[in-house]
């Protein structure tokens, strides 16, 4: 027996050991780097395991995935909290000491639960834990492989993304230095950034290479998160009836939700790049091309009209490679959404009585640490994307709501009580935790107008017609089949003869829906209202729509094909699940457009992000790699302004220091003061060019100016009308590349 065990063993550790080698080769020497993030994650993981354990106490792997973001959000949050108030400075050392002491604080939580009887440790399902770290580690090397094919934080807004990082990483207090207007902080939703910076100082890393790894990280976990909780959902739909082929609907159902996450597009894809061009094949006509970003911007584009809007999806921003808020926010919105799937199994298997004493039925009510934490993450979204805030309030609020129904069955006093105190809990802990934030930002919101334009039915039915038919067609078939055996046929009654799992699908389905129902009818008004109204609305909220929805057609297909007997579900259980997976298509579309033969691995440039600045900014590199190399601190940098999504900024962008002005759009859109940005850009423009030699140095006095650079974009913008002699004039040229005329001066 023993030998047959050894056996198993070796053969179970098969995929690891090939898995770890076929990561060296592919990523060369960046594996290094990989590997120490990957074990980072393991680590924080193990650590939060208690804490984890206790929430997702009814799940198979106790949380093993969702410990990893757990410990993430609690070790992070509580270093930026106390950086934001004044105890301590932004080092390495800060972070590490905060990681050390919440980790402490954990296995302190383990000795406790212990000591009661209650098991944290996924020790009756390691198999699980074991798969699950497998595939964990497959689809996180998968997009760090393919970000190795395009690494430049160069393009779209990846100069924003990749300078906030550096402006943190020279920062010891936060807010930093807005590195596109020096005399203010950054008034802008910088947490996601700024957990890539703590995770870069764990590690010891370095931004040029963490700024890929941060954004593969969580394509990674956008993965086994929806995995881990839809297999769940899967395995408690299912109970005890799991035998034969059974046994392995979670784990199936489960894959197709993960890739559905991470590597789908939507059926913009399967209509234009599949459909059309078959039948235009078939028909002798001209096949039209397909560019992946089609799929994200289709309404208002196609036809062409006055309202240009954004449907994105997290497959688009994987490949794309931006490391914007709404992205690095996916992993702390999957574990809320997970939190909340495993608050609603614990209030259904535990018993809260209106009776006896009413201090012990409200502290254990309010004091659950599900909802503590989901205050913490929605407090926390103030700050890493505020539309996810008000999207997952209400998620929230419907998930207490339509759990308390169930609890308090037609006690409507009951139910109204304890869902307004548990809502005004949690926003009163967002609210809190989140003040070192709100105090200091400026919203950007304008206010909120009705709806204008509107899409085109075809267009919605396109974009999202399989899910919400999915949705409706679930709810449908489950009021047909619980009224019918219900006495009372009233909405608590009909709640509370549905499975938690299929409960918690049809309020995210729901959920989505009206995430995308509400652009139709109102917007958030900022400063792109013309031609633009719609668009950030439209993006934020369907971003989230997506999410909820790929994880709810998977468990809907799921229940059309495993459990539900009536032939026309299977038929179209078995007709989504075709549409869905043809979906998956895009990935393949997008990959080999954007990343090029990532068959080749040779062709693989590595994961420096700053690479490109010796063939795209020739000119500029040296210096810019001088200035990264040669300057602690954030003194104020000058370089020439420009507009937004254009070479301008190259400089601040690629070394964190700050600049006088740096892209117009984006400090517009974080101002609101075009007055003040002009002024700004005239009194730029009067230091590279004026013959005034007062004027200058009055003006490097007032914003301080430390060092002035002179290359391309300086070059081009001023040309003849630059004032070489001036400049040098001003201080000490410490840097000078004759080959390109480029030159860096330190004022006195």
């Amino acid at each position: 027996m023993k030998r047959e065990n050894i056996i198993k063993t070796i053969i179970k550790l098969i995929p690891a050991v090939l898995l770890l080698a076929l990561s060296g080769f592919l990523l060369r020497g960046d594996v290094w780097t990989f590997w120490t993030w990957w074990l980072l994650a393991a680590v924080l993981g193990a650590a939060a395991m208690p804490l984890a354990g206790m929430l997702f106490r009814n799940f198979d792997d106790r949380g093993w995935m969702f410990s990893k973001v757990l410990m993430v959000v609690i070790a992070g949050f509580l270093t930026w909290f106390l950086v934001s108030v004044k105890i301590l400075r932004f080092t390495a050392p800060a972070c590490i000491g905060v990681t050390v002491f919440c980790g402490a604080a954990c296995i302190f939580t383990l000795y406790r639960q212990r000591k009661k009887g209650v098991e944290c440790l996924p020790l009756d399902h390691l198999e699980l834990v074991y798969w699950e770290e497998i595939l964990f580690f497959a689809f996180f090397l998968l997009w760090t492989y393919l970000a190795g094919f395009h690494p430049a934080a160069y393009g779209t807004e990846k100069f924003m993304d990749y300078g906030f990082m550096e402006a943190m990483m020279r920062s010891e207090t936060l807010p930093a230095v807005d590195l596109w207007y020096s005399q203010g902080n950054i008034n802008y939703y910088y947490g996601g950034q700024y957990f890539a910076v703590f995770l870069t100082k764990l590690t010891g890393s370095r931004v040029e290479i963490t700024y890929n790894l941060m954004r593969t990280f969580v394509a990674g976990l956008a993965f086994i998160l929806p995995f881990s909780l839809v297999y769940q959902m899967a395995k408690d739909r299912l109970g005890h009836f799991r035998v034969g082929w059974k046994r392995a609907l979670p784990a199936a159902t489960g894959m197709v939700a993960g890739i559905s996450v991470s590597l789908a597009g939507n059926m913009h894809y399967v209509v234009y790049a599949q459909i059309i061009p078959l039948i235009q094949k078939l028909t002798g006509q001209e096949v039209d091309s397909y560019w992946f970003p089609d799929a994200t911007r289709y309404i208002g584009y196609n036809p062409d009209v006055d309202d240009k809007t954004i449907h994105e999806f997290p497959c688009y921003s994987f490949v794309l490679g931006d490391l914007h808020a709404h992205v690095v926010n996916i992993m702390f919105v999957l574990l809320l959404i997970g939190i909340l799937y495993a608050w609603a199994v614990t209030v259904r298997k535990k018993q809260f009585s209106t009776e006896g004493e009413p201090g012990k039925f409200w502290s254990g009510q309010l004091l659950m640490p599900h909802l503590l934490l989901a205050g913490i993450l929605l407090g926390m979204f103030h700050w890493t994307n505020y539309w996810d805030f008000v999207i997952y309030f209400v998620v929230t609020g419907g998930v207490v709501l339509f759990t308390n129904m169930v609890l308090f069955q037609g006690q409507w006093k009951w139910i109204l009580a304890v869902t307004s105190a548990q809502a005004v809990e949690i926003f009163g802990i967002a609210t809190i935790v989140i003040m070192p934030f709100t105090l200091q930002f400026e919203t950007m919101v304008q206010g909120v107008a009705l709806a204008k334009n509107h899409s085109l039915p075809h267009q919605l039915l396109i974009l999202w017609g399989l899910p919400a038919a999915l949705v409706i067609s679930f709810v449908a078939v489950l009021l047909v089949q619980k009224l019918g055996l219900l006495k009372k046929k009233t909405p608590c009654g009909f709640l509370a003869s549905l499975k938690i799992p299929d409960l918690f699908a049809v309020i995210m389905g729901l959920c989505a829906l009206g995430l995308v129902l509400i652009p139709e009818l109102v917007y958030v008004r900022d400063i792109y209202e013309n031609g633009n109204a719609r668009a950030n609305t439209m993006f934020k909220l369907t971003y989230q729509a997506y999410i909820m929805f790929a994880m709810t057609m998977a468990y809907v297909i799921f229940r059309f094909l495993a459990v539900f007997r009536k032939k026309i579900l299977k038929i179209a259980g078995g007709t989504a699940l075709f549409l869905l997976v043809w979906t998956w298509g895009y990935f393949g579309n997008s990959v080999n457009a954007w990343f090029g033969n990532v068959l080749d691995p040779s062709q693989y440039k590595g994961l420096n992000a700053t690479a490109f600045l010796e063939t795209d900014f020739p000119e500029d590199a040296a210096g810019i790699r001088w200035l990264k190399s040669h300057i602690t601190g954030s003194p104020v940098v000058l370089e020439a302004n420009g507009d937004s999504y254009t070479e301008y900024e190259r400089v601040s962008a690629m070394t964190g220091l700050p600049t006088i002005l740096g892209w117009y759009v984006h400090e517009w859109l974080w101002r609101n003061d075009v007055s003040d940005l002009n002024a700004k850009a005239a009194d730029i423009e009067a230091i590279y060019t004026s013959n005034d030699e007062a004027q200058v140095e009055g003006l490097l006095e007032e914003y301080d100016v430390s060092y002035i650079f002179v290359g391309s974009c300086e070059r081009s913008k001023y040309g003849e009308n630059l004032n070489d002699d001036m400049l040098k004039k001003l201080g000490q040229v410490v840097f000078q590349d004759e080959t390109y005329d480029t030159y860096i001066v330190k004022i006195y």
